[in-house]
């Protein structure tokens, strides 16, 4: 079974049965709201749409040492929105995607859920079932009490946002909307705020402010003790001012919060009315497990790591002969 937004093929689509619930990507086009949303904000039309897709296949051609799908339409949407269907800055965004893969390469090598199963296990990452009110996805991570730093480390958390984001690109309700992020920090200990490094910190900003083809829309921080400042000490430099404005702090103050993420978006735990269980990592791992051969398509395209080695040094002779 081929899905257009897919680099493979998959005998079924991935889902898991959750009692009367089937947790599942949403992979199918866009909603007619979807489609307003991409009008209104995107300049997305089929005019637009359709010469940008050419000029952006044109500009990846002349591109030396980069491996992408060029046959692969959806692919291509898949950048040019998050760059509201300019091709030259959705270009810039490829590049610069597949640059950080490069340089982090420690992280991205065969990196697949099947290799992932710690984090997930742990329970402290999760993707709400629904939407927001305004048709975001919703990422949750629980950094304080239900994070043991010895068992899972913040590259392993890393990982499996990275995973998650991934299998958000797929879906074309997502890539028009885009996500939130809820950073729970209740429970933070010293101990874990001792975990996080300025390196951390830059690689974790340079990829929401650089790399990542999404929009992220809002990240809501919650529950956070004093000593979280400390951990944002470390972020706070490598903020440009776009980014800052969408961390939104709120404590323990659910009304604060709820100005941004309506009640009728979030579970009880929240002061929410979304009376559901919680989708547990380990039903999260069972669903991404059937990606496994997605995330290995995803692996296979980008740059040959020598060539851009080569050309960085070749660029940086130029600049110091400037």
């Amino acid at each position: 079974m081929r899905v257009p937004t897919m680099l493979s093929d998959l005998d079924q689509l991935p889902q898991v049965q959750l009692g009367d619930y089937v947790l599942r990507f949403e992979l199918e086009d866009l909603t007619e709201f979807g489609k307003q949303v991409a009008a209104k904000e995107l300049r997305e039309t089929d005019d637009v749409k359709k010469e940008a897709i050419e000029e952006l296949r044109e500009l990846l051609k002349g591109e030396k040492g980069l491996s992408v799908p060029l046959d692969n339409d959806d692919w291509l949407v898949r950048f040019l929105r998050p760059c509201k269907f300019y091709p030259k800055s959705s270009f810039e965004l490829i590049k610069r995607y597949y640059q950080f893969k490069v340089k982090h390469s420690d992280i991205y090598n065969d990196l697949m859920p099947s290799r992932e199963e710690n984090v997930f296990k742990s329970n402290m990452i999760a993707v709400f079932p629904n939407r927001d009110q305004l048709g975001r996805r919703v990422l949750l991570l629980e950094l304080g009490k239900c994070w043991n730093h010895k068992k899972v480390s913040l590259d392993e958390v890393f990982k499996g946002c990275v995973l998650f984001l991934e299998a958000a690109m797929l879906e074309p309700e997502t890539q028009v909307h885009g996500a939130v992020v809820i950073f729970d920090m209740n429970g933070l200990s010293l101990q874990q705020v001792w975990q996080f490094t300025p390196s951390f910190a830059k690689r974790i900003v340079d990829f929401l402010q650089e790399c990542m083809p999404l929009r992220l829309k809002a990240l809501h921080i919650i529950n956070q003790p004093k000593i979280f400042n400390m951990v944002f000490a470390l972020f706070k430099p490598f903020l440009k001012e776009k980014l800052r404005g969408r961390i939104v702090f709120h404590g323990t103050d659910m009304a604060s919060f709820h100005q941004h993420m309506a009640p009728e978006c979030l579970p009880l735990c929240y002061g929410g009315t979304v009376d559901a269980p919680r989708v547990r990592g380990e039903q999260w791992y069972e669903l991404l497990m059937q990606c496994d051969k997605e995330y290995e398509a995803i692996n296979s395209f980008g740059y040959k790591a020598e060539l851009l080695e080569k050309e960085n040094k070749e660029n940086l002779k130029v600049n110091r002969k400037k």
